[in-house]
């Protein structure tokens, strides 16, 4: 621990330590660690911003930003600040990156701190020992970081503050505009395009099955690959004439085996994974969205209780773009690792990895589990089944990383057939290496076997196949694709990845189609606008030299007043030719053949987050909307059902509510009010009758009525609706007959 605190402890002093940390659920973790000497409180994130209703930014006055307290913090900064006079000293434990130093300097500010109370202390993992090294170890706070943030900050609201009320004029009024988000959906609409204008081109294959000269020989298979020294590249043979033509001439060929090559051929680990790379494996390999990934990820890192007093971070910090492995954590794995597998299973050397992302914040960890010793398995029991997919994909990734490589035997055959060479190549897997741990989350590579053959040998021939194949556009991008573009781009950092998926799809200016992103009138309309008028600022070449220049920040090579200085003068020159030239946009309805069912109106194609659907266009007169499914079709929002109206006798109709759960009700439900829970399989549950008891309302005086929702107990009274008196309530054990005052 920290000096002072050691001698506190020795001269029996009662010293009290305030630690603040972003996040309420780290509290009591870190609180039972660091013992009775430190109050470990919550800021709950930021506590102060740039205020909502101006811009908050002077502009002339060297871009002076003026901040203004949270109002949902006022209660919240009180009660810190009351803390804070009683500590001797105040641990600043805010979260280890930029945005972490932020709110670790706004809490300097709003608390009025003194300099010579507060230590700053960061932590990678939530572990006893990481965090009393970092209480030995304190700082003091880093301002680059925090101008560095501050930056962002004042140009994302520059952006915003400017940029949205040019939308609200030209385009559409609500809109919004942003400096990062609007290159993402900018990607995504030149993708689009891209597809759009795609013209496929026609190609064929030709593949020979072939076998040894043998009784009950395995048969397989060689592909065309040259003819007379020329190779055929993928669209050499245009069409099926040209095909035929080959095929014709190989009918009588002879096939002989003209060269043997056996190699062995090694294959590497994947680096352990940084923020990014596991948004897109979490994304592919296990259908999580990104917002899902951090989500579980954060309260992984957080603090899991796994049987013990204290809840312990099982991830290391997982907003982080650096592959860095602490030596210490490396070689606990790289031991645990020769005691599960064995000593042929680490590679030569211990493995280090560099990452290729510019700026990265090499100060910081790859993410990786916190106890290389607890698997997936020992912990299954204490997670939830998406907390261990996660911690399963994170936990082998890594293992994986410091283990030594496969090695496969590569064999390739080379075949003549007259003037026509083909090719044949197979694999083995000699040793597994590193895939004895990752091989149930990364596919194996298929191993193809081919006979054992000599040059010189004839071998029988089978069958000659040809298939048309044409080539294809780029994918749309998905959550997986799109964040590897940002990534590659240099376009934001791992913790805006998230924040600009969420951006894009509630601003409408996106949409997903499965698991696609496409484009919306409205986004396409956004996009050209700004790509007119603000071409040289809203682009990938631009948005990636900022995030450089916050980088040059925080290494002190550039003022932080420069970088906005730079952006604000050609934004600003923009902006006025925009306000002056740009006529009004029109987002252009698409219309569908459908009528309203119930005016007869045309209706529109409307684009929302999930899909689309169709609206009357009579619109807000008639309200009628009418469901698509992903081919563009009408469908039923409802299922019949062969049950009937306990009440009025008109079938049940089975609906998906919230968060998917089914539910019953009548098809009049205008009228008739019926309506049944569903289990999951698919049968009816009659609505519980409701419970009695002798508590008084204390609104009207009725009785209360006991409920139960999700295995929670509460009480609502019983002249319900028109007495609204709730309240949860947490059941003593009493006899079946009797029930007592819910306890306050």
């Amino acid at each position: 621990m920290h000096k002072n605190v050691l001698k506190a402890k020795k001269n029996n002093a009662v010293a009290k330590y305030l630690v603040i940390v972003e996040s309420p659920s780290k509290e009591k973790t870190i609180s039972k660690i660091l013992g009775n000497d430190f109050i470990v409180k919550s800021s709950y994130g930021h506590i102060r911003d740039l205020p909502k209703s101006k811009l908050g930014i002077d502009i002339e006055n060297n871009f002076k930003p003026t901040y203004t307290n949270i109002s949902k913090a006022k209660k919240l900064i009180a009660d810190l600040k009351k803390q804070a006079e009683k500590s001797d000293k105040i641990y600043l434990a805010t979260d280890f990156d930029r945005e972490g130093e932020a709110i670790a300097w706004h809490l300097k500010e709003v608390l009025k701190l003194p300099e010579n109370k507060i230590l700053r202390i960061t932590f990678n993992e939530i572990t006893t020992e990481s965090i009393l090294n970092a209480v030995k170890k304190p700082r003091k706070l880093d301002m680059r970081l925090v101008n560095s943030q501050q930056t962002r900050r004042i140009l994302d609201r520059l952006v915003g503050y400017k940029l949205s009320p040019l939308l609200w004029k030209k385009v559409k009024l609500g809109l919004s505009a942003g400096r990062v988000q609007s290159v993402a959906v900018m990607l995504i609409c030149n993708r689009e395009k891209e597809i759009e204008n795609f013209v496929p081109a026609e190609y064929w294959r030709l593949e020979a099955e072939l076998s040894e000269h043998k009784k009950n020989a395995m048969s397989f298979k060689a592909q065309l690959f040259s003819k007379n020294g020329i190779k055929y590249d993928k669209l050499s043979i245009k069409n099926r004439e040209e095909s035929d033509e080959i095929s014709k001439e190989l009918e009588s060929a002879k096939y002989i085996v003209k060269s043997i090559n056996t190699a062995k051929r090694k294959r590497f680990p994947h680096a352990p994974y940084v923020t990014s790379t596991m948004q897109q494996d979490a994304s592919r390999r296990l259908g999580f969205s990104v917002a899902k990934t951090m989500y579980i990820a954060q309260k992984l890192y957080e603090g899991i209780n796994i049987g013990s007093n204290v809840e312990t971070g099982l991830i290391s910090y997982m907003r982080t773009d650096s592959l860095n492995i602490a030596k210490s954590v490396q070689n606990q794995t790289l031991k645990f690792i020769e005691t599960l597998y064995g000593s042929h299973f680490l590679p030569k050397t211990p493995r280090i990895y560099k990452t290729k992302i510019k700026g990265a914040q090499e100060a910081h960890e790859a993410i990786r589990p916190s106890l290389p010793n607890k698997t997936p398995l020992e912990m299954k029991q204490y997670l939830s089944a998406d907390e261990f997919k996660l911690y399963e994909l994170i936990w082998k990734r890594f293992i994986a990383s410091q283990m030594a490589d496969a090695i496969y035997n590569i064999t390739t055959a080379e075949i003549l057939a007259k003037d026509y060479l083909f090719k044949a190549s197979g694999s083995t897997l000699l040793f597994d290496g590193f895939l004895k741990v990752h091989d149930t989350i990364e596919e194996h590579e298929n191993e193809i076997k081919i006979p054992h053959l000599k040059s010189g040998d004839n071998l029988d021939f089978l069958q000659l196949t040809s298939q048309q194949h044409f080539t294809e556009p780029a994918s749309h991008y998905n959550e997986a694709s799109l964040i590897k573009a940002l990534e590659e781009h240099g376009i934001g950092r791992p913790s805006t990845y998230a924040p600009i998926i969420k951006t894009i799809l509630d601003r409408l200016y996106v949409r997903i189609d499965g698991k696609r992103f496409i484009p919306t009138n409205l986004g396409i309309v956004v996009n050209n606008v700004l790509k007119l008028y603000f071409g040289d600022i809203i682009n990938i070449k631009f948005t990636a030299d900022i995030e450089e220049k916050l980088d040059k920040i925080t290494e002190d090579k550039v003022l932080w007043q420069s970088v906005l200085k730079d952006f604000y003068e050609p934004f600003g020159k923009n902006l006025n030719e925009a306000e002056k030239s740009l006529q009004r946009q029109k987002i252009q309805q698409k219309h569908s053949s459908e009528k309203c069912p119930k005016c007869g109106s045309h209706m529109f194609i409307k684009d929302f987050k999930k899909g689309q659907f169709l609206g009357c266009s009579r619109y807000p007169e008639c309200k009628t909307t009418l469901s698509l499914d992903n081919n563009g079709k009408i469908t039923q929002n409802y299922q019949e059902t062969d049950m009937k109206c306990e009440n009025c006798g008109n079938p049940l109709i089975k609906k998906t509510g919230f968060q998917g759960k089914q539910y019953l009700l009548c098809k009049n439900y205008k009228n008739c009010k019926t309506m049944y829970s569903v289990n999951k399989n698919g049968d009816k549950i009659l609505k519980p009758t409701p419970e009695y008891t002798d508590i008084k309302c204390e609104k009207c005086g009725s009785k209360m009525v006991k409920r139960i929702r999700e295995k929670r107990s509460f009480l609502t009274c019983s002249l319900f609706p028109k007495c609204r008196n709730l309240k949860w309530i947490k059941m003593t054990k009493t006899p079946k007959s009797k029930m007592t005052e819910p306890q306050r």
